[in-house]
């Protein structure tokens, strides 16, 4: 992931020929796109696409640098000035745009979590020194205190964290098999029939529900025969 400072075309390329894969935003700038046989701009690009004003996600479009590097490019509302849009660009053609815009959404973390390091917990200021060693330690130190803060903040402060009585509750429950689950629930069923060998009535009724069941579902119940 990266910002609009490092998506230019020649950086893009060569991240693709080590086989990496980009998503990243980029601005209107005097980047062009190949499109229909056209070198166009992000606006006229977003001039073309199919848009739905009350959506998040306004549209998509696959274009290629001028240098043939195949992009899709993910226009979303800027939350800031609903009238404007943002463009987010990836290498990887196989997303679909939601599965794009979230994976970048996770760069806020990351900008969140540098602007923490450095205006609070004194990352790059707190030394002086040029030995490589030195910076490694210092960086990790700054790390781990982010991470111990954070380890606070969430027994604190976050509902999803409550000790170990969630792994407590997650022990005790065993996922079983939809076969087994369906299983159980006939024999729940069956159980409830008041004199079972003299209800034909109900027994017609369970009989004839599972008759109308799809046959996958049917094969699932090969173990439980009901005989009317």
């Amino acid at each position: 992931m990266m910002d609009s400072w490092f998506t230019h075309a020649p950086l893009l390329q060569k991240l693709m020929d080590k086989k990496l894969h980009i998503i990243g935003m980029v601005k209107e700038l005097k980047q062009r796109y190949c499109f229909e046989g056209n070198a166009l701009s992000l606006s006229e690009l977003y001039a073309k696409i199919p848009k739905n004003p009350k959506a998040e996600i306004l549209g998509s479009i696959r274009v290629q640098t001028l240098a043939g590097l195949s992009l899709k490019i993910v226009f979303v509302q800027n939350r800031n000035n609903r009238r404007d849009w943002l463009a987010i660009l990836t290498t990887d053609l196989s997303l679909d745009n939601a599965e794009i815009i979230r994976i970048y959404g996770m760069r806020w973390g990351i900008e969140t979590f540098f602007k923490v390091a450095k205006s609070h917990l004194k990352l790059g200021t707190e030394f002086q020194g040029r030995s490589f060693d030195m910076m490694i330690s210092h960086t990790t130190i700054v790390f781990t205190r982010y991470l111990i803060l954070e380890w606070e903040r969430r027994q604190n402060s976050d509902e999803r964290s409550l000790g170990g009585l969630f792994y407590l509750f997650a022990d005790e429950v065993m996922d079983i098999d939809l076969k087994t689950a369906l299983r159980q629930l006939m024999a729940f069923v069956l159980d409830l029939l008041p004199n079972k060998p003299k209800n034909y009535e109900s027994l017609s009724q369970l009989h004839n529900w599972i008759s109308a069941l799809p046959s996958y579902i049917k094969a699932l119940f090969a173990q439980l025969r009901c005989e009317s």
